[in-house]
């Protein structure tokens, strides 16, 4: 790892809490930025470079540094309208992200995120910025909770995610948007477009193809309800470049997964310093980690710290560091048995991430993260380990991608939920894979305590 190169998140001194406290961070990573935020050249825009207009005159914008360091979940705030980069929006009615009729994606022009509405989230930190398609590495297709209603004009107009029934957003009295009950003539609901021009088509643009890179000293300065939680503001804007040696990070939406043929064996015990990981970030950060993966003390397990065998007697084995910066997106080895800690993992019967009767959560005892089956990625690396819940940042709930049929035993087929009883995990070569379910004993494991 190139000492120069570690990603540089912002020393913080929090005064108050904020939702955002954690997600500031001192420079965007130019590779995980420009993979998950990618410009649609195909869309069609009803206005480009436009401004969001508040009912009281104001603007909307984002700091592109107030979120991670993809500039995923950065809030939307408000403030005097000044022309500025952060305040520039694109308004898509159709492209890779919107295939709905009568409905709109808002992007920021500076990052090319969506605004997004996630009710799993925490109160309050609900409406946020993130990548279009709804996947934190750019490689989602469309998501209700990124399309507004939208009929055509510059408003003003009630911006009201389809993925929320009675929800609209709201400006809330610390300057910032927000989620609330949908309220005719309510002026905190009301937004206009203006400033900016009538798109012209799929060709209208305002910045060069692929994501724009965010300006220094182009954002306005934080409102004071996220400048009250730091001593130290962030002035400078600047995203870090990771070069080939010191991170691998895919060049494009997610389509292959880190090679695992040659798993490490001396992983005994999780990592609590910024080591080099395989993907996304290119360094592990420990405290996103453990943010993201914590552990239910409320589950009901059936097994603690067992190995899942395959019928041939391998076991399923993670690297921890074959993931992301979060532990996430792990894929999952198949090996000669060794008694190491990424060969162990909790099944998990009931819990924080478990309300259905005759279902488990296969859970790592090494890093506290879920096996997961996720169709919408690459052939090949859709059987990966996730935040339990199923959101990046440890923030969900319960995920069917994440829940296997169980009535207790020990074995299982690993036949996720999101499959509908027709896919299987199974051992293929080096790897845990998915394939159609046969009955065959290679889609069924042992679990060993």
């Amino acid at each position: 790892m190139h000492s120069s190169l570690p990603l540089l998140f912002g020393a913080i001194a929090i005064a108050s809490a904020s939702p955002f406290e954690r997600r500031t961070v001192a420079a965007l990573n130019t590779a995980a930025f420009d993979e998950a935020q990618q410009k649609d050249n195909t869309a069609t825009r009803a206005f480009s470079g436009t401004s969001i207009k508040t009912g009281d005159g104001r603007c909307l914008f984002i700091d592109e540094l107030s979120g991670d360091f993809r500039a995923n979940l950065d809030p939307i705030q408000v403030a005097a309208c000044d022309g500025s980069a952060g305040q520039s929006w694109d308004v898509i009615t159709a492209g890779a992200h919107d295939n709905v009729a009568g409905t709109m994606l808002l992007v920021s022009t500076l990052t090319q995120a969506c605004m997004n509405f996630d009710d799993r989230r925490a109160p309050g930190n609900q409406v946020i910025m993130f990548s279009c398609g709804g996947r934190a590495d750019g490689g989602g297709a469309v998501t209700p909770s990124q399309l507004f209603n939208f009929t055509g004009g510059a408003g003003p107009l009630a911006l009201q995610p389809q993925s929320g029934a009675n929800v609209c957003l709201a400006v809330t009295s610390t300057n910032v948007l927000d989620q609330a009950p949908c309220a005719a003539g309510d002026a905190t609901q009301s937004f206009s477009f203006g400033g900016g021009a009538p798109g012209a088509g799929a060709t209208t643009s305002v910045a060069a193809a692929g994501p724009t890179s965010p300006v220094a000293g182009a954002t306005p300065t934080p409102t004071s309800a996220l400048a009250s939680s730091a001593s130290t503001i962030l002035a400078t804007n600047t995203k870090v470049p990771v070069t080939a040696s010191s991170a691998s990070i895919p060049s494009g939406p997610s389509t292959s997964s880190p090679a695992i043929g040659s798993a490490v064996q001396g992983v005994s015990a999780n990592s609590t310093s910024a080591v080099p990981v395989s993907r996304a970030g290119g360094v592990l950060q420990p405290s996103a980690a453990a943010e993201a993966n914590p552990k239910d003390t409320t589950a009901t397990l059936a097994f603690s710290s067992a190995s899942i065998k395959t019928s041939s007697g391998q076991c399923l084995f993670i690297d921890s560091t074959a993931g992301d910066f979060r532990q996430n997106l792990i894929p999952i080895a198949v090996q000669d048995c060794t008694g190491a800690a990424g060969e162990k993992f909790d099944i998990i019967t009931a819990g924080a991430h478990n309300n259905e009767a005759n279902s488990t959560l296969v859970v790592s005892s090494l890093t506290e993260g879920c096996l997961n089956f996720d169709d919408r990625r690459a052939a090949g690396d859709q059987v990966i380990m996730f935040s339990c819940g199923g959101r990046a940042d440890g923030g969900g709930a319960v995920t069917d991608s994440q829940l296997f049929p169980f009535g207790g035993g020990n074995s299982i087929v690993l036949a996720p939920k999101n499959g509908a009883g027709a896919t299987c995990l199974f051992a293929n070569g080096a790897k845990l894979d998915e394939q159609a379910c046969t009955g065959d004993a290679s889609q069924t494991f042992n679990i060993v305590a």
